[in-house]
């Protein structure tokens, strides 16, 4: 606007002057060629998540709906599974359906149009059942993730689809089973209808119970709903039958790979879950100098592969059951472990031909696709029970397998208290001789381990990095139980009788990640084996600030028993130290004094300098380690410094770091 008092009166305009001057005209163009610019070349909206169609219309191989009606099954059982407990949980409930007249198939949503789940009410007395386990941060399973976009962005009509929803989780995360309860959440707002509460899992108590608990009222609710009634006792029915193979090539059968045949012998990119990479071992080196522990530090050479990683990423490992394990399952059995045998299923509509990769032998299957040192779950207790001729040994067989408060106690301390693997179980109950095939059938799949990757991709392009802790512990039977991939990895060696030692290996995205602003303060927390992923955050801070990047302040809090025994990395951490690239490296020794130090503790010492990088400084926070206490000790922590320098109350401190946490400045990488 024009002040009345100090401004001059503009000037009247020539009759001769042009409406246009040239700058105006340059300017005009300027401005236009700036908005068709604009037009062309700005970012397009991300599309809605949409699934696969071989044609115009859904095909067999992608309609659930038509194999449904084909195979004259009425229940669909979806799993989102990490680890594979969610699909072992979703095959038993497929397998339930029978008794109650009905017919249930377990899918994979990464192989199905799950837009097709409004056609669900074409199918008589139908129902969905979802089995959704939550990974790291509340994240969905790579299986799932499709699926979860397509709910999230998608307006699907699900009115007269009838569903329930059982979640897998741990109570020590922060997102205690958030896909679960998304889902669940999102079906009703889309108008599906929920037939029986949302089942919730803990990993921290005992998720078998958990999951038996809920299932047991479940599908009295389900027959309650649709008007149908139980045809009698749960009773073992094979999924799968044996084919034994006198002579087959041995090029065709199945020696470990995951997907494709031979597929280790001639290797392929993209390297992914089912179809890992056979990285060779370079480095594999005792990290700790003294104690009775094994810490360590390998390095995976991924040269040619043609994988990529970021720092915060994980590297996932298929390990290898020991074989003296494998060999004794053998030995109680009387069978000879290299016969070679194929498992196919009796549904032959099934998308799962077989319970592993067939043919093969038994001793493969039990070495590289079976889990035989976890202590199995109630199911195959009842179905192993009907082996057992002795009858003291079938009745506590199916008491542990059952739902009674005695059942149940005598599950928790003989088998999961007491750590019995299978070989346990056969050892202990000498009558149960099951056939080797079944008890294939019912165990399952060995998974892949995932550990936080120890380097960054900018100063090791073609190298991984693995820092584990062997793990090794005599149960209350007296036996010594062996962690499958820390001793396996133990023993791999760079070169094994002049062989090259590798593990087959892929990588995980995090979203655990440095800030985009390199600028940023970052403190980092990360006790024991914990201090992986920092390792690569302080590794690409010192590349950074090498290609001329400001970096922020860079804060380690780090913790372990002993200084001359267990400090990781020490002479790399004091150097980063004395160069810069760490601002400040703060160790907690645990047991060098009387009283126990953690890394809590020094974060409170340091309150009114953690308090500075967080609330002026906007510093991102990092937790990597062990949910179950230190990641909790360490956010109690936070609260207490917010509380205090904040002039906050509790209330308000939980929710400050909730705030952080939305905004991805505080991220955690934990296990339990």
């Amino acid at each position: 606007y024009f002040d009345s008092n100090n401004s001059a009166q503009p000037e009247l305009m020539d009759e001769d002057e042009p409406f246009l001057s040239n700058l105006d005209i340059f300017l005009f163009s300027l401005i236009a060629g700036l908005i068709v610019y604009w037009l062309i070349f700005r970012k397009k909206v991300e599309p809605i998540p949409e699934f696969k169609k071989l044609d115009a219309q859904t095909t067999r191989e992608t309609s659930f709906i038509d194999k449904m009606k084909k195979t004259g099954k009425n229940i669909v059982v979806f799993y989102g599974s990490q680890t594979g407990t969610a699909e072992e949980f979703s095959n038993r409930l497929a397998k339930d359906a029978h008794r109650y007249g009905m017919k249930g198939m377990s899918a994979d949503p990464e192989e199905y149009d799950m837009s097709e789940l409004s056609r669900l009410p074409e199918i008589e007395n139908s129902l969905a059942i979802f089995c959704m386990a939550t990974y790291g941060e509340g994240d969905p399973t790579d299986n799932s993730q499709d699926f979860y976009d397509w709910l999230q962005e998608g307006d699907a009509d699900f009115t007269g689809v009838k569903y329930t929803v059982f979640a897998l989780g741990n109570k020590t995360y922060e997102h205690y089973n958030a896909m679960g309860k998304y889902v669940d959440q999102r079906l009703a707002e889309l108008g599906a209808q929920r037939i029986f509460d949302l089942g919730m899992g803990d990993d921290d108590g005992n998720l078998e119970e958990d999951f038996v608990s809920w299932r047991e009222q479940f599908w009295p609710a389900v027959c309650e709903h649709f008007g149908v009634e139980a045809t009698g006792e749960e009773s073992s029915i094979r999924q799968y039958e044996l084919k034994v193979h006198s002579d087959l090539n041995m090029n065709k059968i199945y020696t470990g790979e995951l997907g494709r045949l031979k597929s280790f012998e001639n290797q392929k990119p993209p390297f992914d879950s089912k179809n890992p990479f056979l990285a060779p071992v370079t480095v594999n080196r005792k990290l700790n100098k003294a104690g009775d522990r094994h810490l360590m530090h390998l390095e995976l050479d991924i040269t040619g592969s043609k994988i990529r990683y970021e720092s915060g990423d994980h590297v996932a490992v298929y390990p290898i059951n020991d074989s003296v394990i494998v060999n004794r399952i053998g030995e109680v059995l009387g069978v000879d472990l290299d016969t070679v045998i194929s498992l196919n299923n009796l549904d032959e509509e099934s998308n799962k031909k077989h319970p592993f990769p067939c043919p093969t032998t038994y001793r493969t299957a039990l070495t590289h696709y079976l889990d035989i040192t976890n202590p199995p779950r109630t199911n195959v207790l009842y179905e192993l029970a009907q082996y057992a001729t002795d009858p003291t040994e079938q009745e506590n067989m199916r008491k542990m397998a059952s739902s009674s408060p005695e059942g149940k106690a005598l599950y928790q301390s003989w088998v999961l208290d007491s750590c019995r693997n299978i070989l346990a179980i056969l050892e202990d109950f000498p009558s149960l001789r099951p056939p080797i095939d079944h008890l294939c059938e019912l165990l399952p799949r060995l998974q892949a381990r995932y550990y936080s990757i120890a380097s960054s991709s900018k100063v090791h392009p073609d190298s991984i990095h693995i820092c584990a802790v062997v793990v090794e512990y005599e149960t209350k039977t007296g036996r010594v139980n062996k962690g499958v991939a820390t001793n396996w990895l133990k023993s791999k060696m760079p070169t094994d009788n002049g062989h090259k030692a590798t593990v087959p290996m892929y990588i995980r995205k995090s979203q655990f990640r440095l800030p985009f602003k390199s600028s940023n303060p970052v403190i980092m927390v990360g006790p024991g084996t914990g201090i992986a992923p920092f390792m690569g955050f302080v590794q690409e801070r010192g590349w950074l600030k090498e290609q001329g990047k400001e970096v922020g302040e860079t804060v380690l809090y780090y913790g372990c028993r002993h200084k001359n025994e267990d400090f990781l990395y020490q002479e790399e951490l004091d150097e980063f130290e004395k160069t810069g690239v760490l601002t400040a490296l703060n160790v907690a020794f645990s047991r060098d004094q009387a009283d126990k130090v953690y890394v809590q503790h020094l974060l409170k010492k340091n309150k009114e300098a953690v308090w500075r990088l967080v609330h002026t400084d906007n510093a991102h926070i990092y937790i990597c380690g062990d949910a179950r206490n230190m990641a909790r000790d360490v956010q109690n922590a936070f609260y207490e410094i917010a509380e205090e320098l904040g002039g906050l109350s509790r209330a308000q401190a939980v929710d400050y770091i909730k705030k952080l946490m939305t905004k991805g400045r505080y991220s955690q990488d934990v296990w339990s």
